[in-house]
């Protein structure tokens, strides 16, 4: 028979836990949730029919990665048809706290990272993240995936060579990489083209996730002057819609949200600093990414409202 007290205890202890897991595996905050409370659904049936006889940790970490994979061998799926640049949903909030101080796991929350992710197959990614990023043993994480410690040695030798590949290299300090984002937020509310040029990698890109639901760039814009006077007409019409700009940490990283002047989201910005500039830009406008972070706006509708006619320009 279970007790709800030291049931309630290891939910508290390890929800944090399986989140992580489950976020890094989908790049989706709503379907990690739904991981989170799937899996709990299923560890409380087993605590009643007396079926569980290893550590709580290992059950649900278990029982979250088989969920999680599931769901993303769907989900790719589904990506494959996806209008424009599929970008992760953004998270405004470390799940694990304590976990700040470890920059390996702090960078593994990155929408860099995350997008690099997605190269590898659903379980190159699972023994990837459980080996890497949660330092779960070979003998554990063969059992949370169906396979042999060999396999899972193999499929990690594979993984950590096309991650590695991409990898982000972010600068090493936390107080450096506010500084800089400070400084290309203050350019390009203040339309100082120089200034942001200045800050901008030369090979600085540009990523809007609009699908289909939201008025985004179609493609990758890449290049300092492209992505410069991109960034500046954007921000020109934000600032007539009368937005407002709040700098927050997303996904670990520099960037901000933006809302409407009734305090809607409109849109959420990560930046990926790397040897002191700014290397990639990203900007989630779909509104069902954003859901979870609050009242969004319909963006398109507002674009049309206000500009009275014809298609809207990209936000």
């Amino acid at each position: 028979m279970r007790d709800d007290d030291d049931l309630a205890r290891v939910y508290n202890d390890l929800r944090p836990l399986l989140f992580s897991i489950a976020y890094r595996m989908l790049g989706s905050v709503s379907d990690a949730e739904d991981i989170v409370q799937d899996t709990f659904v299923r560890y409380q049936r087993a605590l009643d029919d007396g079926l569980i006889a290893e550590s709580p940790k290992a059950y649900l970490s278990s029982i979250a990665t088989r969920l999680s994979l599931d769901m993303l061998k769907s989900a790719r799926v589904r990506r494959e048809s996806y209008v424009g640049t599929w970008l992760p949903e953004p998270l405004l909030v470390d799940p694990m706290p304590d976990a700040s101080a470890h920059a390996e796991l702090a960078d593994s929350l990155s929408l860099a990272f995350l997008v690099v992710l997605e190269t590898l197959s659903p379980t190159e990614r699972a023994v990837f993240l459980l080996r890497e990023v949660f330092d779960f043993g070979y003998d554990e994480i063969a059992a949370m995936v169906g396979k042999t410690t060999d396999n899972c040695r193999q499929l990690l030798v594979r993984a950590k060579k096309r991650v590695d590949e991409r990898r982000p290299r972010f600068e090493a300090s936390r107080e450096q990489r506010a500084a800089l984002a400070e400084r290309f937020f203050a350019a390009v509310q203040v339309g100082d083209l120089a200034g942001l040029q200045q800050l901008l990698a030369a090979d600085v890109t540009f990523a809007g996730d609009g699908g289909g639901k939201a008025p985004a760039t179609a493609r990758v814009v890449a290049g300092v002057d492209k992505v410069s006077r991109l960034l500046l007409s954007l921000t020109e019409q934000a600032n007539e819609y009368g937005f407002t700009m709040q700098a927050v940490e997303v996904n670990g990283q520099p960037g901000a949200i933006f809302r409407t002047p009734d305090g809607l989201i409109s849109n959420v910005i990560g930046l990926d600093i790397v040897d002191g500039q700014v290397q990639a830009i990203r900007g989630v406008v779909n509104p069902d990414k954003l859901r979870h972070l609050g009242p969004v706006a319909d963006l398109r509708a507002l674009v049309h409202q206000l500009r009275g006619h014809g298609e809207p320009n990209p936000a």
